[in-house]
Formats: C-alpha cells, sequence, structure tokens
C-alpha cells in the first residue's frame, strides 16, 4: 500500500512539474544582450477559464451567481471592480515584479519605448480557490512573445508558459484575483531566470 502511495506521488508530482514550465518555441536571448530595456504588454482577450474552458464572459456569470447566492449586490461590484483593476495594471505589475526581481542587465517596464517589447499574450487561467486553512493555487498558460517594437509582425522570440503554478506570495491570494496574479509573478521570475543565464 504505502509503495502504490508514493507511486502516485510521484506520478503527481512529475505531471505538475512537466506543465509547470517555460517552453521555448522559437528563438533565444542572444538579441537583448546590448540592451538596457524592454516594453512589455499584456493581452487577456480571448482567454479560457478553469478545466471547463469557460469564456470569459461564462467565467464572470458563474461568479456573479455564486456571490449573489451568498452575498448582496454590493459585493459582486466590489468584486468585479478589483477584476477589471487586476486586469488593467495588476497583473502585469506582478510579472513585471517577477521578471525584474531576478533579470539585473535587461529591466522590463510597461508604457515606455524601447527596441523590443514582449508582449504577454493570455490564454488560460485556472483561478485556484481558497478555504481557510486549505487552498488551490492559481495556473497560467501564456504565449510570451517578442517582438521589434516598430515592426510587431517581427517575433524574434517566442516562449509558452505552460500552467505556471503561483505561489501565495501577495495580500490578495484569497481571491481570484490575488491567485492569478501570484502566477503571473512566478511566470515572470521563471523568464527572469532564464534571461539571467544568458544575459550577464
Amino acid at each position: 500500500m504505502k509503495k502504490l502511495l508514493l507511486l502516485v506521488v510521484l506520478m503527481f508530482a512529475t505531471f505538475t512539474f512537466a506543465q509547470n514550465q517555460l517552453n521555448f518555441e522559437s528563438g533565444t536571448f542572444d538579441f537583448l544582450k546590448d540592451q538596457s530595456e524592454v516594453d512589455v504588454q499584456l493581452k487577456f482577450d480571448n482567454v479560457l477559464f478553469q478545466a471547463e474552458n469557460y469564456t470569459e464572459a461564462q467565467y464572470l456569470e458563474k461568479r456573479k451567481t455564486e456571490t449573489l447566492a451568498k452575498k448582496d449586490a454590493a459585493a459582486w461590484q466590489k468584486w468585479s471592480e478589483s477584476w477589471q483593476a487586476f486586469k488593467d495594471s495588476e497583473y502585469l505589475n506582478y510579472f513585471l515584479k517577477g521578471v525584474n526581481g531576478w533579470s539585473k542587465q535587461v529591466v522590463f517596464k510597461k508604457d515606455i519605448k524601447s527596441k523590443y517589447t514582449l508582449i504577454i499574450d493570455t490564454k488560460w487561467v485556472y483561478a485556484g480557490w481558497h478555504a481557510g486553512l486549505v487552498a488551490q493555487e492559481g495556473k497560467l498558460t501564456s504565449d510570451l512573445i517578442f517582438v521589434e517594437t516598430d515592426n510587431p509582425s517581427k517575433v524574434v522570440m517566442k516562449i509558452q508558459g505552460d500552467a505556471i503554478l503561483g505561489k501565495k506570495t501577495n495580500k490578495d491570494f484569497t481571491m481570484e484575483y490575488g491567485r492569478i496574479a501570484a502566477a503571473y509573478e512566478v511566470t515572470g521570475k521563471l523568464i527572469g531566470k532564464a534571461l539571467k543565464k544568458v544575459v550577464k
């Protein structure tokens, strides 16, 4: 029985590790060796949610129904405003915190003019859950596409973040958007770590 349990644990750990990674699809970081800054943009269009692959509209409708069943309209309004604020700025801010914690030679910023731009194209989100002492972190799958700023059709590098697992590191972790933000931060850290090995 103990051997069977150990086998199950190892299989689960392998499955988790296999997905929680960066897949380098094309290009290398060599183009950044003479750069000091990179502009970063976040796309949150046509995102799918949860194992069911809900559209954002479907996910929000489900979340609204759950909230109104337990609380009032004011609670839903507050939640939806926070959701929008995270989409508009906080997810990107968390990514920047993660990547810049590791990347020292190249600084990643938003709303700057630089030779290259990193586009974070969000593809799939698992919001996780929080039940007091027990919680499940959020996960994020995204395409990380480096392009020439003046010629965005020119892709110089493409990476996929595959089901990157967030960590319990921020004050909003009890909420969906906080757990998703944590996954953006870990994605940034993984990019920063990989870049640090090449650009020193």
